[in-house]
């Protein structure tokens, strides 16, 4: 009976420190029912008597009550507020993130190792994964993809148009907006933003996906019945999506040519026949295959990325959620780090 327990301020008075008592007992044999009202004075009573002192004797406690009792005693109180705060110094914080950022690609190198060897076995015949899996993959990362990859790259075609006609009808020159399109389309921004879709949508989801494995521990129980997580959760998501992402963006480079195609024909005078034959005359199987390859590549990053972070997610939905955030994060980064060093060796070798 919560209303009959005495407030925290007569608990003071009832014990007052220079009334020379030893030992506090209780007697519960009038208590028929309680809540969890009794646990919470008596656990106020435990700390006065602990400040006075005074030993407690809980044995004529309720047996639930002492149990909550006990329990609450064996959990350290949380701190909150500014004090829970650290306080390191400025040196010290810079300290800590070179140590993750060292122990970060400790563990990606570890990872990619791991799933060099998987793919090795993969190629073997040996890897142990379920075929269907892999299959349902490359639906969601193909197919399903193809939505919103021609939405995007509808209207990426459409803006190279808009931008390239800009300067090039200053010169009556509006029928160079189709080479202008089809070699931006496919040698950057098919393969670039076909990518970067998958990383916010393939990527993310990877990493939501694995997880969610770790907070269920179903990886533990994967490692348990000797079953490679590397080769069952991470070799068909990176097989799937390096698939994919060729066949992604040749799709890409079509429809912003497509993009490119609307708005000069539609706005610049420039007939289909003279679109079309620039283009063709413009594009080359080897602009088409240097964005192949790095839609592959591509692929693997996003894939790489999403299950990377996925596998080091922490147990907790907070964690999955920051996960797939980082996933996206880091298949942009390597995505855009990639294509400037794909930049460079193209243009050392002349392509």
């Amino acid at each position: 009976m919560r209303d009959e327990l005495p407030e925290a301020d007569a608990l003071e008075r009832l014990l007052p420190a220079d009334a020379g008592v030893r030992g506090v007992a209780f007697d519960s044999q009038g208590i028929s029912a309680w809540d969890t009202g009794l646990p919470v004075f008596m656990r106020k009573l435990q700390n006065l008597a602990a400040r006075r002192g005074m030993a407690v004797d809980l044995g004529g406690l309720p047996e639930g009550a002492r149990r909550l009792l006990v329990l609450a005693a064996a959990v350290p109180p949380r701190a909150e507020g500014p004090t829970a705060r650290r306080t390191e110094g400025l040196l010290a914080r810079v300290g800590e993130g070179a140590t993750r950022v060292f122990d970060g690609a400790g563990a990606s190198v570890t990872f990619l190792g791991e799933v060099t060897l998987a793919t090795l076995a993969g190629i073997r015949g040996q890897a142990r994964y379920r075929r269907a899996d892999f299959w349902l993959i490359l639906q969601s990362v193909g197919p399903q993809a193809l939505a919103i990859v021609s939405l995007i790259s509808f209207l990426v075609g459409v803006i190279l148009a808009f931008v390239g006609s800009v300067q090039l009808a200053r010169f009556g020159a509006q029928i160079y907006i189709a080479d202008l399109v089809g070699l931006a389309m496919a040698r950057e921004m098919g393969p670039i933003m076909a990518a970067i879709i998958m990383a916010g949508r393939t990527g993310a989801a990877f990493a939501a996906q694995i997880g969610t494995m770790q907070v269920n521990q179903e990886i533990d129980a994967l490692k348990t019945l000797g079953i490679s997580p590397v080769e069952f959760l991470v070799l068909p998501r990176v097989v799937a999506l390096m698939l994919a992402m060729p066949l992604l963006t040749l799709y890409a480079d079509l429809v912003g040519i497509v993009g490119g195609f609307a708005v000069t024909v539609g706005m610049f005078h420039v007939t289909p026949t003279q679109y079309y034959n620039e283009t063709i005359a413009a594009l080359t199987v080897t602009q088409f295959a240097i964005g192949v390859v790095k839609g592959s590549v591509f692929g693997a990053l996003v894939a790489l990325a999403g299950c990377l972070r996925g596998v080091q997610s922490g147990r907790s939905a907070s964690a999955v959620g920051d996960a797939a955030t980082s996933a996206v994060v880091s298949g942009i980064v390597a995505i855009i780090v990639t294509d400037g060093l794909f930049a460079v060796a193209l243009n050392v070798l002349g392509l």
